[in-house]
């Protein structure tokens, strides 16, 4: 992401009250939902039901891709829960035929981030 896009992504997080953020990447099918210690209780149940509702494995993030993403920093400065959905799997940039499969997997994620 370039400098006016992250600094616009934390002005416009910062002018709101997200209860949750979910933070998407491509590779794994997986839930990130932990940063160091700063997740409240909460964050894994809610974790647990966006697996659930995906099929995607709730995971911890590996040591080595923490400190850099938008879901850190956020559940850094706010202690609500964070999520990096790494949807799909394979080569970057997926392929425009894994859309339909994603999305299946994903609206679950989406519809429960909403009302939550």
């Amino acid at each position: 992401m370039s400098e006016p896009e992250s600094l616009a992504l934390y002005q416009f997080t910062l002018s709101h009250s997200f209860s949750l953020v979910l933070a998407y990447h491509t590779q794994g099918k997986e839930i990130y939902w932990q940063f160091q210690d700063y997740a409240p209780s909460i964050a894994k149940t809610i974790g647990e039901q966006f697996s659930k509702v995906s099929g995607y494995l709730l995971a911890d993030v590996p040591y080595s891709s923490s400190f850099a993403g938008y879901k850190d920093w956020f559940l850094q400065n706010y202690r609500k829960p964070g999520y990096t959905i790494e949807a799909g799997i394979g080569s970057n940039p997926l392929p425009i035929s894994q859309f339909d499969e994603i999305y299946k997997d994903n609206l679950g994620i989406l519809v429960l981030g909403a009302i939550l």
